[in-house]
């Protein structure tokens, strides 16, 4: 599919998304995060796709963070509005159904580091540097950094790095559990792929459910969340896929998912 910020394709079940405004880092507009949101619509409606991988384009960034020239000319109720559209898209990703990996080549700043938080798997290659200095621009950030940050890594690590505005490396977003993995740049894509073709190896429904067991069962109380887990784990119960993953273990073979 054609657009003009992105590259989106499909091979082999994974739908790659890579940014493509190497000029400015591969910084996020308006018209960016647009053709993102078509983009997930496509692979949440096609179910040939299963797992999504994140990049950048070229070798110095992931998404440098927004458009300073578009963000520099917004008013309060543009820069609401500016930052709800972009919250919308980056829950669209996190709620796709479908597990998605960032593989993070380089400088993911601001709605760069944002748009890490919102995928499922960040992996970082060691040249890489994350932060969210919005403050040094006046701003906070905008597209859900200060929620997903906090979650991911505490409080405290939040506070930090959102008041100081300061970037770290790939080692320390390690340390911090902010990525997974850091690999070596030129291991960056084959680690992500080889991934998603472990996670395209189980049964879909049973992945998706499990999503959502986690990312909604996070935000209720335990006892609620342990109610959902319960209720999809009886979902699954009633799925073909459940029967042959079953029975394929029983006869000691590979199971064939059919996703139903």
């Amino acid at each position: 599919m054609a657009y003009e910020n992105i590259q989106y394709e499909k091979r082999d079940g994974i739908a790659y998304l890579t940014f493509q405004r190497p000029k400015v880092l591969n910084a996020l507009n308006r018209k960016t995060v647009e053709e993102l949101a078509d983009a997930l619509r496509d692979a949440r409606e096609d179910d040939s796709v299963r797992v999504l991988i994140l990049t950048g384009a070229g070798e110095k960034s992931f998404v440098a963070g927004a458009d300073i020239n578009e963000l520099a000319q917004q008013t309060p109720v543009d820069g609401k509005e500016f930052s709800l559209f972009g919250q919308a898209v980056f829950r669209q990703l996190e709620t796709l159904g479908k597990p998605s990996i960032a593989a993070i080549n380089g400088y993911a700043l601001g709605g760069g580091c944002e748009l890490a938080l919102a995928c499922s798997i960040r992996i970082a290659s060691r040249t890489a540097r994350l932060g969210q200095p919005e403050v040094k621009l006046g701003i906070i950030p905008g597209y859900g950094g200060s929620q997903r940050l906090a979650r991911l890594c505490g409080k405290g690590v939040a506070h930090e790095l959102i008041l100081t505005g300061e970037a770290i490396s790939a080692e320390e977003a390690l340390r911090i559990g902010l990525v997974n993995h850091v690999v070596e740049p030129a291991d960056l894509m084959p680690t992500a792929e080889a991934i998603a073709k472990k996670i395209m190896a189980n049964a879909p429904l049973a992945v998706k459910f499990a999503m959502e067991a986690i990312e909604h069962g996070l935000e209720m109380p335990q006892e609620e969340g342990l109610f959902l887990e319960a209720t999809l784990f009886g979902l699954c119960c009633a799925t073909e896929d459940m029967r042959e993953g079953t029975r394929a273990f029983l006869e000691k073979r590979p199971a064939q998912f059919r996703g139903r």
